[in-house]
């Protein structure tokens, strides 16, 4: 919440909230739907805090999911609602059930900040994103490597991340930092960073921030020693200071990854590189496992 809805990634299905919470977001979106008598397509972004779950905004309208949604279920969505919109009904179009995908597809944005010298990469509510694409895989951490690779940005498997997170970040980013030692990357952070990882048996080689002296960490990354960076900011003063360490991921396309829910990911998709290599099947392929799944249950059918 407070980064524009066309900035983000999307997955389906949903790789970090519970049961629960997914039942309560259907739950809501029906009731809204209902009340706002919504013939058609309907938009709602919802927020989850500690298993709370708000809503950010109704829209009754398609929205560039759409598109993302169809592909990954089979299904033409808008052509769908178009129907609806001038008199069917979802029984005439047999499209009543929904439908569970037996694999993971990851919409992931496409930003055009290396076109532009000296832009920061930092989102905002404001729209920066020019494009989309998507990865299909048998897991989330395989369609998000698909996804990554399509937007240009790398995955290694190998080499030197460097992690420094505000303070409220370090106890979610510990797994992390632990999974990726445990790959065998080698761990390098700022002072308060370095010493919480330490703390908690995670080797990790201090390294300089940009205003603490040379050679810093903009310097390490511009040489070649710097394969990954996880970065968190907060603060007027965190953001300025951290800006030509952002900068020089872009210049010099090192794989950057600004919140922990993106840490997360991104050693997910570690993982799933290292257990098994990536698959290669078409759209059509994807689609016939539905159909294999509603053949071999048939209470799925529609």
């Amino acid at each position: 919440a407070g980064v524009h809805s066309g900035d983000s990634a999307c997955s389906i299905p949903p790789y970090s909230l519970v049961p629960e919470v997914e039942a309560e977001i259907r739950r809501e979106t029906v009731l809204l739907a209902r009340a706002l008598k919504v013939v058609g397509l309907m938009n709602v972004q919802y927020a989850v805090k500690d298993g709370e779950v708000f809503v950010i905004e109704v829209n009754p309208r398609a929205s560039r999911t759409i598109p993302f949604v169809s592909k990954t279920i089979g299904v033409p969505l808008a052509r769908l609602a178009t129907s609806i919109m001038v008199g069917k009904t979802l029984e005439d179009l047999g499209f009543t059930e929904e439908v569970h995908p037996p694999y993971t597809t990851v919409k992931e944005a496409v930003f055009p900040f290396i076109k532009f010298p000296g832009v920061d990469t930092l989102l905002g509510p404001e729209m920066k994103s020019t494009g989309e694409v998507m990865g299909m895989g048998r897991d989330f951490g395989s369609a998000f490597v698909k996804a990554q690779f399509a937007a240009g940005n790398n995955i290694v498997l190998e080499g030197s991340v460097f992690i420094s997170v505000k303070d409220d970040d370090k106890e979610a980013v510990l797994p992390f930092a632990e999974a990726l030692e445990g790959f065998g990357f080698n761990i390098l952070a700022t002072t308060g960073t370095a010493e919480f990882l330490r703390s908690n048996n995670v080797g990790a080689t201090h390294v300089w921030k940009v205003a603490e002296g040379r050679p810093n960490i903009v310097d390490m990354m511009k040489s070649g020693e710097v394969d990954m960076v996880i970065n968190t900011t907060f603060g007027v003063e965190s953001v300025k200071d951290s800006y030509s360490l952002r900068r020089t991921t872009l210049d010099y396309g090192i794989p950057y990854f600004t919140t922990v829910a993106a840490a997360r990911a991104a050693v997910l998709a570690i993982k799933s590189l290292v257990k098994s290599r990536l698959e290669v099947k078409s759209l059509q392929e994807y689609h016939e496992q539905i159909q294999g799944q509603k053949a071999s249950n048939p209470a799925e059918k529609s």
